[in-house]
């Protein structure tokens, strides 16, 4: 992008458009929402279980893979070919995404949520859930590299199909074992268990997303599938968080409001997670000496969360009314602001520290 970054920090708001803007707003509403209708109807949870796809009730598992499909229907997967091009870019995302970024939220979860080992699982599931949605709205926002962030997250999108049950195992059974941590926080969790959700719901909706995809540009032309089709389907995934959130408060109407502060111990460790990957990966690429575009697309892949797909493996693994599946669904009404805090910072280090042509500054030349 060429945009000024006066002009471009004036239209940050701007260019989301109203679903995104007020993403945070709709969250609350749909919890408030969850919480009159838990109330109304106390045998929902008996209604939902009567029929189940694996072990996530039909509706919730339609809501599921709505949130998903739109998001990998966006990806561009003929970029996957293009990482070759820049293996220290890929190589430092990937380290990020998939080494440095599930180590940070496992630290941070343990610390700061020692006492409460569901709320702890659950933002171990987050961290593991690399992001592949919203990184492409930040990193417009942000002024960064399209195609480069296109490249990471269909490289993610397919890494996490292969990568992300066995590190559910490893970060939730044998890394706390191995650690001497409180047994009774350490999960037997099924590697089996983890790797059926992903491919329920990633893997169907990957497929499908690829097949649009591939349908859509030599059918009607990427022109079309671009302009016409993906702003037609977007709001989809949003209607299916949205769904399920009210799902998800309805059955835990009780525990939030006895604990209305369990939400609020959710947020701060997600908060400094946010500033601590970001931040730290904004800084490596820049001592990396990566251009201003390229490094902001590294620093929000490496900070944002696949939330959909955490989401999904906390009620298909730990069912819908457990604590790990409400830490899931805290997450997207903190990411929002958070990285929307962070596109400023984004626009702020490209004055400070980048040249026009957005290489980096040395510190004599600022």
């Amino acid at each position: 992008m060429t945009e000024p970054v006066g002009t471009a920090d004036a239209n940050v708001a701007k260019k989301l458009s109203t679903l995104d803007r007020y993403l945070p707003v709709w969250i609350l509403l749909a919890m408030a929402a969850g919480l009159l209708l838990g109330r109304g109807f106390p045998g929902l949870n008996d209604t939902l279980d009567t029929i189940k796809i694996d072990t996530v009730s039909l509706p919730i598992a339609i809501g599921l893979l709505a949130m998903m499909y739109p998001v990998l229907a966006k990806v561009k997967y003929s970029k996957v070919g293009e990482v070759a091009a820049d293996r220290k870019l890929m190589g430092t995302s990937l380290v990020l995404n998939w080494i440095i970024g599930p180590a940070v939220m496992f630290a941070l979860a343990w610390i700061m949520l020692p006492d409460l080992p569901a709320y702890r699982t659950g933002l171990i599931i987050v961290g593991l859930a690399r992001c592949i949605a919203m990184v492409l709205i930040w990193n417009d926002l942000a002024c960064g590299n399209g195609e480069a962030a296109a490249v990471l997250v269909a490289v993610n999108s397919v890494f996490q199909v292969f990568a992300y049950a066995l590190l559910g195992w490893f970060y939730l059974d044998a890394l706390p074992g191995w650690l001497g941590l409180d047994s009774s926080g350490a999960l037997d969790v099924s590697l089996w268990a983890i790797a059926k959700t992903v491919l329920i719901f990633l893997g169907i909706p990957l497929l499908a997303g690829y097949l649009t995809r591939l349908w859509g540009e030599r059918v009607k032309g990427v022109e079309w599938y671009e302009s016409v089709f993906l702003p037609k389907i977007g709001p989809v995934a949003l209607y299916g968080l949205l769904f399920t959130v009210v799902v998800m408060f309805a059955l835990q109407g009780e525990t939030i409001t006895s604990k209305p502060f369990d939400v609020v111990r959710i947020a701060l460790p997600l908060l400094a997670y946010f500033g601590i990957m970001w931040f730290g990966s904004f800084f490596t690429g820049y001592r990396m000496r990566f251009t201003y575009d390229k490094n902001t697309s590294m620093a929000f892949t490496a900070a944002g969360n696949n939330f959909e797909l955490a989401i999904a493996v906390a009620i298909g693994v730990f069912g819908i009314a457990s604590g790990e599946a409400l830490a899931t669904v805290v997450g997207p009404l903190i990411e929002v602001p958070a990285l929307i805090a962070l596109v400023y910072a984004a626009l702020w280090a490209r004055r400070r520290f980048y040249s026009p042509d957005g290489t980096r500054v040395n510190a004599r030349e600022r």
